[in-house]
Parts: C-alpha cells; sequence; structure tokens
C-alpha cells in the first residue's frame, strides 16, 4: 500500500495569511522565526530564521465534536507553495518521534490506534494502520505538545 502526506489546503491557509479567523475566531498572531521548530502545516517545511510566521489555532475536523482537538500551529506569514502529496517524510519533521494516530470515517479517535513513533517508522506506522478497515486517515501530532502536523491517507 503507498500513502500519501497531505498539507493543509491552500484555500483554507490563503485566508489565514490575509487575516481571516483561526478555530476559535482570532486574527492569527505574527511572529518572526529564529529558525528552529517552526514548521508550516502548508509547505511542510520550517520556516528559515528572520522570515514572518503566524501562530493560529487550527481544527483540523470539519466539525465540533467531542473529538475535534484544536490546538496551535504555525504557518508562514507569506504565501508559500502547497507540498505535494508524497509519500515521502516531509522535511519539517525532524524531531526524533511523533504521535500517530488513526481517525474513522466519523472523524474520531480509533482507540488503540495511537502510539508515539520514531520519525523513521511513521510510514511504516500509517501503512499499518491502514490495513484495518476502520481507519479512514491518519494524524502525525507532535509527541511533546500534541501539536498537529499533517494527515496521512491512502494514496
Amino acid at each position: 500500500m503507498t500513502i500519501q502526506f497531505k498539507a493543509l489546503p491552500t484555500e483554507d491557509v490563503r485566508a489565514l495569511q490575509c487575516g481571516g479567523p483561526d478555530a476559535y475566531g482570532h486574527r492569527p498572531e505574527r511572529s518572526i522565526s529564529d529558525g528552529d521548530g517552526v514548521p508550516c502545516r502548508h509547505c511542510l517545511r520550517n520556516v528559515a530564521a528572520g522570515d514572518a510566521y503566524l501562530i493560529l489555532a487550527y481544527r483540523p475536523f470539519p466539525e465540533l465534536q467531542p473529538y475535534a482537538e484544536t490546538g496551535p500551529i504555525f504557518l508562514h506569514a507569506q504565501e508559500c507553495e502547497r507540498a505535494a502529496e508524497a509519500g515521502a517524510l516531509p522535511d519539517m519533521l525532524e524531531s526524533s518521534d511523533y504521535i500517530v494516530r488513526g481517525y474513522g470515517r466519523d472523524d474520531r479517535i480509533v482507540y488503540g490506534s495511537g502510539g508515539v513513533i520514531p520519525t523513521a517508522a511513521i510510514a511504516a506506522r500509517a501503512e499499518a494502520l491502514f490495513e484495518r478497515d476502520d481507519i479512514a486517515y491518519v494524524h502525525v501530532r507532535s509527541a511533546r505538545n500534541n501539536c498537529y502536523q499533517c494527515r496521512i491517507e491512502r494514496a
């Protein structure tokens, strides 16, 4: 089986870059990157030192419900190109490990699917999860802060 790492949709990102409201209805905050640990969820690369970025609340689910986690993410403040959907690990995944967790078609956590996985094993873990019929998609999240990184789908 093949998988695809998916970045945030460009339409949603452009609205935020133009000052549109985040998941809490607030305008994204602006900051300047020191070049360390500021992963953009659109291009799936780190924001370079000296470049402006946005900090905002993001909910990667279509509707509010008990499992619809909302948390902080970063985006380039200026337009960047959306990362191509690919089976290779995104450049921004630089930590030693991440939470990899499966979700059902109802956008709820599939219990027993989540774990802290070494970065080099993320793709293999996602492929193993997709062998299950109850897994519709997978999230990659920070193992330290639970921040949403990207989504993985079947190719």
